[in-house]
């Protein structure tokens, strides 16, 4: 198709006509976007620093900041498009529907998401603490939105989903500060009981990492058929925990030996 000079006038003169009437829908459109992410950028700031004055959580202040400035961005994505005279409802509606589609092909995830939720804003346990889930002891290294991750005794590195682990029990080790160790330790009926509850109870005051408060007990425990069983029970703080548990079985074992008080085989529990 030819285009001869007037007809090319005519549309450069249209053109110039549509953009000089669409320009103040333009130009106030943009300039609602710019100033708009400044904003944005500015409250996101103020409210990191308002969640951190208040001691939250800092993977919870990370998280949530993080959901404020999307949703912030998108009001404004859709202002924008109103602006420059869009239609919105459709948009809105188109996003709705994805939402619900990506909601249903990420159940499992949503459920782990909202597992890392209660275990942020409740607590259960915190980073740097001993805890026992899902058949694993290990100390948390970082709680994430979908999965906590683990570090066991022999540094092997364990992610456990959110929502199983908010559902399932937690034993945490580390909360109150202190833990009891529980030792069993069974003599022969021969031997002197009362010399051997002395032994017991000097090696738990011989031992300065074991607390006074509360006060460590050794008793007798049960009467088998075939010895008597001693509770060892010595408390310590939890960086303590493993020295004195380990230290009390061995020097308890030597003394009674040198005693002349034989020990017969127990499943020690911790």
């Amino acid at each position: 198709m030819n285009l001869n000079p007037e007809q090319l006038t005519g549309y450069a003169n249209q053109f110039i006509q549509v953009l000089v009437d669409y320009s103040p829908k333009l130009i106030s459109a943009f300039l609602i976007l710019f100033v708009g992410l400044y904003f944005i950028r500015v409250i996101n700031r103020l409210i990191r620093r308002l969640m951190v004055k208040r001691n939250l959580d800092p993977t919870l202040t990370r998280f949530l900041s993080d959901i404020l400035l999307w949703a912030l961005r998108i009001l404004l994505f859709v202002s924008f498009i109103s602006k420059l005279g869009i239609e919105t409802s459709s948009f809105v509606a188109i996003l709705g529907a994805m939402g619900l589609a990506v909601g249903l092909s990420l159940q499992g995830s949503l459920s782990n998401f909202a597992g890392g939720m209660l275990i942020i804003v409740f607590k259960p346990f915190r980073v740097g603490e001993t805890i026992e889930a899902q058949g694993i002891i290990a100390t948390v290294s970082e709680i994430q939105i979908f999965v906590t991750k683990l570090l066991t005794a022999n540094n092997q590195t364990v992610f456990i989903p959110n929502g199983a682990l908010s559902n399932g029990t937690i034993i945490n080790y580390s909360m109150q500060g202190q833990r009891r160790a529980d030792l069993t330790f069974a003599i022969s009926y021969d031997a002197d009981i009362k010399k051997a509850k002395d032994i017991l109870e000097n090696i738990l005051k011989n031992n300065p990492n074991v607390l006074t408060n509360p006060a460590p007990e050794v008793f007798v425990k049960n009467l088998t058929t075939s010895s008597v069983e001693f509770a060892v029970r010595p408390w310590a703080k939890n960086e303590n925990y493993g020295a004195v548990f380990s230290k009390t079985l061995e020097d308890c074992k030597i003394a009674l030996d040198e005693a002349g008080i034989a020990t017969q085989p127990y499943t020690i529990q911790k």
